[in-house]
């Protein structure tokens, strides 16, 4: 009996001291039913299960996590214009305690400093990035601090690891924006301010390597990823430009810009989004147009793409986000009535598709969390 107590005991107390499962949450925002859509990844098979529906102010768009992984923020872009901060429960996944502010402007992209001390948002109609500072309890403190015009069609921002740079992708330009950020959300230019891309190349999303050696940015209308290596100043020097994957295989003009009304029935070349695994080893790109997704392997040593090959995913993918362990990428699109999952080979890069669930209208922009 003592001994059958005993190994209860030790049962027990290896029970309490084992780790809980992990839990890991997919945010869909739904721009067309003014919804964000809850789902879980099952961390083994990449299933996605759908928990539910975020009812949001309106159009709602981009979303990012604040550095603590405790809140989720969203940006509003039909009028009245508004940032919306919500509670992430971490065992449930549930979006709780709402919390909206009035924003400065229009913005379909937002981001985070890995500080926790600020949002930033880029306007593409303003032609401006603005700063605002985050409280304690991770709600956003309304009027911006820091506000810098950046010349037509401000399409993302990013912040460094460090909190003291800030890079934006102009669109209306070709050009990246090389910026300072201080300790009071104040942006000025670093250097002569920009580095240019190629010509009508259109520069949208911009990702950084973790060890913030790289900066890669995604062209829209081009198509080109643009690398550049980051001095110890924060400053950008190109070093090296890759074509676009899909654009003889589906035989894509050039693209162009697209404005409110746009009408052209010729496919032409649509880029959107740009992340690398939380590993460095391999970095993605979505194609509206041709509804695809395409993956490069990350030279270590000098950062150098090559192609590994281009994937059929959702239908007009405007967003997608890879998983924290790298394992698993999920795709939503703009014209698909699912979000999907796909397997990353952890040797090759190459996506499988392995799972998707239910999706609201104009799905476009995707946050994964992982605790």
């Amino acid at each position: 009996m003592k001994k059958i107590l005993r190994a209860v005991t030790l049962l027990a107390s290896m029970a309490a001291s084992a780790p809980l499962l992990a839990q890991t949450f997919v945010y869909v925002s739904e721009a067309g039913d003014g919804t964000i859509a809850r789902y879980a990844l099952n961390e083994q098979t990449g299933a996605l299960q759908l928990l539910g529906h975020t009812q949001t102010p309106g159009k709602v768009m981009p979303t990012v996590l604040s550095a603590d992984r405790k809140h989720l923020y969203a940006a509003i872009r039909s009028k009245p214009l508004q940032v919306v901060s919500w509670r992430i429960d971490s065992k449930t996944g549930d979006l709780s305690q709402p919390d909206a502010v009035a924003a400065a402007a229009s913005y379909p992209y937002i981001s985070t400093d890995q500080q926790g001390r600020f949002l930033l948002g880029a306007s593409y109609d303003g032609d401006v990035v603005h700063v605002y500072r985050l409280a304690s309890d991770g709600k956003v403190i309304a009027p911006p601090v820091g506000s810098y015009k950046t010349g037509h069609a401000a399409h993302s921002v990013i912040v460094d690891a460090s909190g003291k740079n800030a890079y934006v992708g102009n669109l209306g330009t070709d050009r990246v924006l090389q910026l300072k950020l201080n300790a009071g959300g104040e942006l000025t230019a670093l250097g002569k301010g920009y580095v240019d891309t190629a010509a009508e190349n259109g520069p949208r999303h911009s990702v950084l390597s973790a060890d913030n050696r790289y900066l890669y940015n995604i062209g829209e209308m081009g198509g080109l990823i643009t690398q550049f290596r980051r001095e110890a100043s924060g400053e950008l020097v190109k070093v090296a430009e890759v074509p676009n994957a899909v654009a003889e295989k589906y035989k894509l003009e050039h693209g162009k810009e697209r404005p409110p009304g746009y009408s052209d029935t010729t496919p032409r070349i649509w880029a959107a989004d740009i992340h690398l695994t939380p590993d460095g080893r391999f970095l993605y790109v979505s194609e509206r147009t041709s509804s695809t997704i395409s993956g490069y392997r990350v030279n270590k040593a000098d950062g150098k793409l090559t192609l590994i090959d281009s994937w059929q995913v959702e239908k007009q993918p405007r967003g997608f986000a890879i998983s924290p362990d790298s394992r698993w990428l999920i795709a939503s699109g703009e014209k698909s009535a699912v979000t999907g999952s796909y397997e990353i080979n952890a040797e090759s890069g190459t996506l499988k598709r392995v799972s998707e669930a239910p999706a609201g209208g104009d799905a476009n922009w995707v946050t994964v969390v992982a605790y």
